[in-house]
Order: C-alpha cells, then sequence, then structure tokens
C-alpha cells in the first residue's frame, strides 16, 4: 500500500511540474526554449527584451518581442506568466538620517 501511495504521489508531482507556468520574467533562455514554438533566437529575444525594458506587465507584452506574433502569443498564453519579478535590492538605511542621542534631562 506504501508503494502503490509513493508511486501515486509521485505520479502527480510530475504532472504537477508539467502544467506549471514559464514565468516571462525570470525564465532562463533553457526554460524558454522547452516551450513549443520558442528556438534559442526567441528565447534569446525575450530575455533581451526583458533585460532592456523591464519585466513583463501581461503576457500580452511578448507581442512587442522580435519574432513573437498573434498565433505565438495565442499557443503560449497558457504556459507562461508574469509573475513577479524580483524586485530590485534596495541599499540598507541608504536615505536615513543617524539616530542622534537626546540629551539626559535633569
Amino acid at each position: 500500500m506504501k508503494k502503490l501511495f509513493a508511486v501515486f504521489a509521485g505520479l502527480l508531482l510530475l504532472c504537477n511540474l508539467a502544467w506549471a507556468a514559464v514565468n516571462l520574467n525570470t525564465a532562463t533562455p533553457q526554460q524558454l526554449e522547452a516551450l513549443k514554438g520558442i528556438g534559442p533566437a526567441k528565447a534569446k529575444a525575450i530575455v533581451d527584451y526583458r533585460t532592456k525594458n523591464g519585466p513583463f506587465k501581461t503576457v500580452d507584452d511578448l507581442k512587442k518581442v522580435s519574432g513573437i506574433g498573434d498565433k505565438t502569443l495565442e499557443s503560449l498564453r497558457k504556459e507562461v506568466t508574469v509573475g513577479g519579478a524580483a524586485p530590485a535590492a534596495k541599499p540598507a538605511a541608504a536615505n536615513a538620517k543617524p539616530a542622534t542621542a537626546k540629551p539626559a534631562a535633569k
């Protein structure tokens, strides 16, 4: 029974991984190439566009990438997402004013 459960859990995990959407804002060229219709040139174009223009705001922004048209976008729509890109790191206390000690009251 435990073996059957383990096999079932493994298959369920594989199904979830197979259906996981590729995040256009964080995907590597290799992850993008795994998408149907995206080869090395289009994957590079997506990454280059993202680097130059910042993160994609919507999946429809993918049409702004050279080589991506309506048909490609529609075939990719269910496979990609634009879930939050990692925010830029803020310098620690860059604008903070130094604390000043108040004189002790007598």
